[in-house]
Protein backbone atom coordinates (compact mmCIF):
# COMPACT_ATOMS: atom_id res chain seq x y z
CA UNK A 1 0.00 0.00 0.00
CA UNK A 2 1.46 3.08 -0.73
CA UNK A 3 0.29 6.43 0.74
CA UNK A 4 0.99 10.05 1.17
CA UNK A 5 2.05 10.16 5.02
CA UNK A 6 2.63 14.24 5.34
CA UNK A 7 -0.61 15.04 7.17
CA UNK A 8 -1.88 13.59 10.43
CA UNK A 9 -4.86 11.44 8.80
CA UNK A 10 -6.62 9.35 11.23
CA UNK A 11 -8.03 7.27 8.45
CA UNK A 12 -4.65 6.77 6.97
CA UNK A 13 -2.83 5.67 10.54
CA UNK A 14 -5.43 3.32 11.78
CA UNK A 15 -4.97 1.54 8.08
CA UNK A 16 -1.16 1.65 8.76
CA UNK A 17 -1.25 0.42 12.38
CA UNK A 18 -3.93 -2.41 11.08
CA UNK A 19 -1.32 -3.21 8.36
CA UNK A 20 1.95 -3.48 10.22
CA UNK A 21 1.08 -2.67 13.51
CA UNK A 22 1.42 0.49 16.08
CA UNK A 23 4.77 1.68 16.42
CA UNK A 24 7.41 0.52 19.11
CA UNK A 25 7.52 1.57 22.47
CA UNK A 26 11.17 3.24 23.43
CA UNK A 27 11.84 0.28 25.94
CA UNK A 28 11.26 -1.80 23.13
CA UNK A 29 13.27 0.25 20.54
CA UNK A 30 15.86 0.21 23.21
CA UNK A 31 16.25 -3.15 22.98
CA UNK A 32 16.10 -3.95 19.32
CA UNK A 33 18.85 -1.36 19.32
CA UNK A 34 17.13 1.10 17.00
CA UNK A 35 14.21 0.76 14.50
CA UNK A 36 15.17 2.99 11.90
CA UNK A 37 17.39 2.42 9.07
CA UNK A 38 20.69 4.96 7.72
CA UNK A 39 20.02 6.98 4.68
CA UNK A 40 19.46 5.05 1.99
CA UNK A 41 19.81 5.87 -2.36
CA UNK A 42 17.08 4.43 -4.58
CA UNK A 43 18.75 2.62 -7.26
CA UNK A 44 15.15 1.83 -9.36
CA UNK A 45 12.19 1.32 -8.53
CA UNK A 46 8.56 0.88 -9.77
CA UNK A 47 6.79 2.88 -11.96
CA UNK A 48 4.34 4.04 -9.45
CA UNK A 49 7.35 5.11 -7.25
CA UNK A 50 9.67 6.45 -10.18
CA UNK A 51 6.83 9.02 -11.10
CA UNK A 52 6.52 10.54 -7.64
CA UNK A 53 10.53 10.06 -7.45
CA UNK A 54 11.37 11.87 -10.72
CA UNK A 55 8.89 15.05 -9.61
CA UNK A 56 11.54 16.60 -8.05
CA UNK A 57 15.79 16.76 -8.98
CA UNK A 58 16.88 15.80 -5.46
CA UNK A 59 18.50 12.31 -4.81
CA UNK A 60 16.69 9.50 -4.61
CA UNK A 61 16.99 8.00 -1.24
CA UNK A 62 14.64 6.65 1.45
CA UNK A 63 14.67 4.94 5.14
CA UNK A 64 12.98 1.86 6.73
CA UNK A 65 10.96 2.10 9.72
CA UNK A 66 10.91 -1.51 11.64
CA UNK A 67 7.48 -1.99 13.14
CA UNK A 68 6.11 -5.28 14.76
CA UNK A 69 4.32 -6.65 11.98
CA UNK A 70 5.95 -5.24 9.13
CA UNK A 71 7.78 -2.32 7.37
CA UNK A 72 7.43 1.00 6.24
CA UNK A 73 9.82 2.62 3.65
CA UNK A 74 9.29 6.30 3.26
CA UNK A 75 11.08 8.81 0.85
CA UNK A 76 9.61 11.96 -0.04
CA UNK A 77 9.07 13.90 -3.48
CA UNK A 78 8.75 17.57 -3.78
CA UNK A 79 7.05 18.45 -0.09
CA UNK A 80 5.11 15.46 0.39
CA UNK A 81 6.18 12.14 2.23
CA UNK A 82 5.24 9.04 1.54
CA UNK A 83 5.13 5.73 2.56
CA UNK A 84 5.44 1.78 1.25
CA UNK A 85 3.52 -0.15 3.66
CA UNK A 86 4.51 -4.02 3.54
CA UNK A 87 3.30 -6.71 5.98
CA UNK A 88 5.79 -9.18 6.68
CA UNK A 89 3.86 -11.84 4.96
CA UNK A 90 3.84 -9.73 1.64
CA UNK A 91 7.30 -8.61 1.89
CA UNK A 92 10.13 -10.24 -0.48
CA UNK A 93 13.44 -9.33 -0.02
CA UNK A 94 16.68 -9.85 -2.67
CA UNK A 95 20.32 -9.32 -2.60
CA UNK A 96 22.13 -9.33 -5.44
CA UNK A 97 26.12 -9.80 -5.85
CA UNK A 98 27.00 -5.94 -6.33
CA UNK A 99 25.62 -4.87 -3.02
CA UNK A 100 22.22 -4.08 -4.24
CA UNK A 101 18.51 -5.21 -2.03
CA UNK A 102 15.40 -5.42 -3.66
CA UNK A 103 12.25 -4.81 -1.46
CA UNK A 104 9.30 -6.54 -2.93
CA UNK A 105 5.26 -5.78 -2.10
CA UNK A 106 3.02 -7.15 -4.82
CA UNK A 107 3.58 -4.41 -7.66
CA UNK A 108 5.32 -2.11 -6.37
CA UNK A 109 9.25 -2.49 -5.33
CA UNK A 110 12.28 -0.52 -4.53
CA UNK A 111 16.03 -1.32 -5.59
CA UNK A 112 18.60 -0.14 -3.00
CA UNK A 113 22.16 -0.14 -2.90
CA UNK A 114 23.90 -1.65 0.29
CA UNK A 115 27.77 -0.44 -0.05
CA UNK A 116 27.99 -0.39 4.32
CA UNK A 117 28.18 -2.53 6.93
CA UNK A 118 25.79 -0.62 9.06
CA UNK A 119 23.36 -1.30 5.83
CA UNK A 120 23.78 -4.81 5.84
CA UNK A 121 23.37 -4.86 8.95
CA UNK A 122 20.20 -3.43 8.98
CA UNK A 123 19.15 -5.88 6.59
CA UNK A 124 20.13 -8.90 8.13
CA UNK A 125 18.15 -7.45 11.42
CA UNK A 126 14.87 -6.95 9.03
CA UNK A 127 15.29 -10.43 7.89
CA UNK A 128 15.69 -11.82 11.68
CA UNK A 129 12.29 -9.77 12.66
CA UNK A 130 10.39 -10.75 10.29
CA UNK A 131 11.32 -15.05 11.11
CA UNK A 132 10.30 -14.01 14.77
CA UNK A 133 7.26 -12.10 14.00
CA UNK A 134 5.33 -13.90 10.67
CA UNK A 135 2.09 -15.62 11.34
CA UNK A 136 2.49 -19.33 10.53
CA UNK A 137 -1.51 -20.03 10.21
CA UNK A 138 -4.01 -18.12 7.89
CA UNK A 139 -6.34 -17.43 10.57
CA UNK A 140 -3.49 -15.40 12.38
CA UNK A 141 -3.66 -12.84 9.71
Amino acid sequence: MLVNVSYNNKDIIRKIEQEVGKPFSFQERFALDGIGSPKLIIIDSSIHIKNLLILDNNTDSCNIELRPKGIIIRFRSLLETFGLIIPYYKLSLYKTDYGLYTIYRDQYYVKIRADTKAIQKFFTKILGHRADNTPTKIEDL
